[in-house]
């Protein structure tokens, strides 16, 4: 029981990381990189869809990024969508693909993208230790019933600590790399 506990536990706590670390690709450095286009979803024939599933990225240079609609007639869709992203370009249509051109980050940008990676980096923590709660109340639960001893679920508590700072430790590290990313020039 303590062990299914624990395991579900590291195991949503691994999901909260990884969302953590999409957060954080989607946040841009120096260089253009299709991953910065994964949150983007395009109002496809009337359905939100994935920009992913309808065109290829490709970049030929470090702040441009080409998107090759699969659909010619999406084009339009795509360019609206990328354009009310929060990602800071406007793609220029020659008809076959869309070409966005990155600016170079000011000083100031660098810092707001910063900020908005310390905050990703909180929102990782937070759920990491909200899930940490929930296997602690789990784990209250089986010694109320009389499942487990006290001294099991003491043990189990301290495995439980050891796990969340590991998952807040990566989110952590993430963070210092992002922030060095960042502030590269």
């Amino acid at each position: 029981m303590i062990n299914e506990v624990l395991n579900e536990a590291d195991g949503k706590m691994d999901k909260s990381v990884e969302a953590t670390r999409e957060e954080f690709a989607a946040i841009r450095a120096g260089r253009a990189h299709p991953s910065m286009f994964n949150k983007i979803v395009v109002d496809y024939y009337g359905s939100p869809t994935p920009l992913q599933q309808l065109a290829s990225f490709t970049a030929p240079e470090a702040r441009i990024i080409l998107i090759s609609p699969y659909d010619v007639g999406a084009m339009n869709a795509i360019e609206k969508a990328i354009r009310d992203s929060d990602l800071g370009v406007n793609p220029s249509n020659d008809g076959k693909v869309l070409r966005c051109v990155f600016p170079e980050l000011t000083e100031e940008r660098r810092k707001e993208f910063i900020k908005v990676a310390r905050t990703k980096a909180e929102e990782g923590r937070v759920a990491v230790r909200n899930l940490r709660r929930t296997a602690k109340q789990n784990l209250e639960r089986l010694e109320k019933d009389g499942e487990v001893g006290k001294d099991d679920v003491t043990g189990a508590e301290k495995r439980l600590d050891g796990l969340t700072k590991k998952h807040v430790d990566a989110i952590d590290d993430m963070l210092k790399s992002k922030e060095s990313e960042l502030l590269e020039v």
